[in-house]
């Protein structure tokens, strides 16, 4: 299996869903005609996200709003005091049909058809991607078989409903999950705490603290020092309760209501998938006219289907990978039989991604937003039992510029992506230099560097009438030295490891 792309460049200069700037957003994007689950895990960890089958990359030192990919360490992840009260109230209406009062405001992991889809639609449907797949597939096929033929490799017959196959089986790069650093940078003067010194401290805290200190000074007996025996029996510390234990609290028999939450592959393939589809899509509809004041007109089953149900990703279900595989699916929230929330995410090998979140209105006294986000955490800790290397949770971009959207890095602890270097780097750790600037390099090393960038972009190969050749001996055959650009820019941006994978599709 291979990743085929076609790479569109850069569109600067159109609409923020942001900061609402008519002119400031610029990112590069290329439309994946189909991409492997490892190849995107790459593409995420270089910056990368995807819009249905649009996958795009912001220029961070040029647009408006700064978007960094942000992920939660899941497996380390402890639920805050707020969002915990979220996971209560969810279990008192489950089990009591209780309604929090007073208004809860929401958190949705992303607003209304992000980035690229609010600011490129129009330019999207002009996109020339309509290739026929199954001659782009046939022809892949025949060019790949040649391949085998001149390297003396048997010619395997293949089913003619396997769009792409690869030369490449197996072939998941290192296996490993992209570097982190731990980097300190020390806030100017007045532009924050100091991480170097311990928090402040509440009085109830410090009163704590000399309440232990003066029971520490019993005898070994047990007695304080003044000879008054301690009353109470001794009790163990107070361990708190974990995110699965708020989670799937069992409720009573005669429980007021029933929430049941199903996985559902991206696939018109799939009975559940296809039976759910209109009921979906009658949800998406009523969110964003509701939510987003979309227009209905706009947010019909073509924008749905472009965005939430179309995938490039190719579904793989290794012996090694999780039960239910990996790629594109939807997780429904079936409250009494009836679907309240759908959550979008990819299953990728180091991570779950959230791709968006769509809810009925009527049921937003439930935080659905924060609680999809939970569930979502759980559900990437379940996966890591079965897959170690599989315990990220990527929430999309982290948007400090927009206040609206500082939300995702309440779910501690969680990284940002160096937009230079592509490590990671704690958050708390950049929150003052963001404070100062909009973009930023998070890693302080000067001599620290790309490690994955191009290096020899004639190795990329490139997918041609109906052949697979290294870019160095297409390049050759080309005069226009703007497509050289180009390809060297894309390039740059993929790396070089998706470079030497991925199929650079060329009319």
């Amino acid at each position: 299996m291979a990743s085929v792309v076609e790479y569109k460049g850069l569109r600067a200069g159109y609409r923020c869903g942001y900061c609402g700037a008519d002119d400031g957003k610029a990112s590069c994007g290329m439309w994946a005609h189909s991409m492997t689950v490892q190849d995107y895990q790459d593409l995420v960890d270089r910056g990368w996200r995807r819009s249905g089958k649009y996958v795009y990359k912001p220029v961070m030192n040029q647009t408006c709003c700064p978007q960094y990919t942000i992920r939660c360490r899941s497996l380390q992840f402890q639920p805050s005091k707020s969002q915990k009260k979220v996971l209560k109230k969810m279990l008192k209406f489950l089990a009591k049909g209780e309604v929090s009062k007073g208004h809860c405001e929401d958190e949705p992991m992303e607003p209304p058809l992000e980035d690229a889809v609010a600011g490129d639609v129009a330019f999207i449907s002009k996109l020339d991607v309509q290739c026929d797949l199954k001659k782009l597939g046939d022809s892949l096929k025949e060019s790949l078989e040649r391949e085998d033929k001149e390297k003396g490799k048997p010619v395997k017959k293949e089913d003619p409903k396997e769009l792409i196959q690869a030369q490449e089986r197996g072939e998941w790069g290192s296996g490993e999950p992209s570097r982190s650093v731990e980097v300190r940078s020390a806030p100017q003067p007045g532009k924050g705490a100091d991480l170097s010194k311990p928090p402040c401290r509440k009085a109830k805290e410090i009163r704590k603290e000399r309440k232990r200190l003066k029971l520490m000074q019993q005898n070994p007996a047990g007695e304080p020092t003044g000879g008054q025996a301690q009353r109470g029996p001794k009790t163990e510390p107070h361990q708190p309760r974990s995110l699965e234990d708020l989670i799937f609290e069992s409720l009573p028999e005669n429980a007021s209501h029933k929430l049941e939450v199903r996985l559902v592959p991206v696939s018109w393939e799939d009975a559940e998938f296809t039976s759910s589809f209109s009921q979906s899509l009658s949800l998406y509809v009523k969110y964003q006219v509701a939510v987003h004041r979309d227009p209905p007109e706009e947010c019909g089953k073509t924008e749905f289907t472009g965005f939430l149900c179309t995938s490039p990703l190719e579904p793989e279900n290794p012996p090694n990978g999780p039960d239910c595989g990996y790629g594109s699916f939807h997780q429904q929230y079936w409250l009494d039989g009836k679907i309240i929330a759908v959550g979008v995410i990819d299953i990728l090998p180091h991570c779950v991604s959230s791709v968006y979140l769509y809810y009925d209105p009527d049921y937003s006294f439930l935080s659905l937003g924060v609680y999809s986000a939970l569930r979502e955490i759980a559900f990437t800790r379940q996966l890591h039992e079965k897959v170690p290397q599989l315990s990220y949770y990527y929430m999309g971009f982290y948007i400090h510029s927009c206040p609206k959207m500082r939300y995702k890095g309440h779910y501690r602890p969680s990284d940002l992506l160096c937009p230079e270097t592509y490590v990671w780097v704690p958050i708390e750790q950049c929150l003052p230099s963001l404070e100062n600037s909009k973009y930023c390099r998070f890693n302080q090393d000067p001599e620290a560097a790309d490690e994955g960038c191009s290096k020899d972009p004639d190795r990329l190969r490139v997918f041609h009438k109906k052949a697979i050749v290294p870019y160095g001996v297409y390049r050759r055959q080309q005069r226009d030295p703007s497509e050289d650009a180009a390809v060297r820019q894309y390039a740059s941006l993929v790396g070089q490891a998706c470079a030497e994978r991925m199929l650079l599709f060329r009319s």
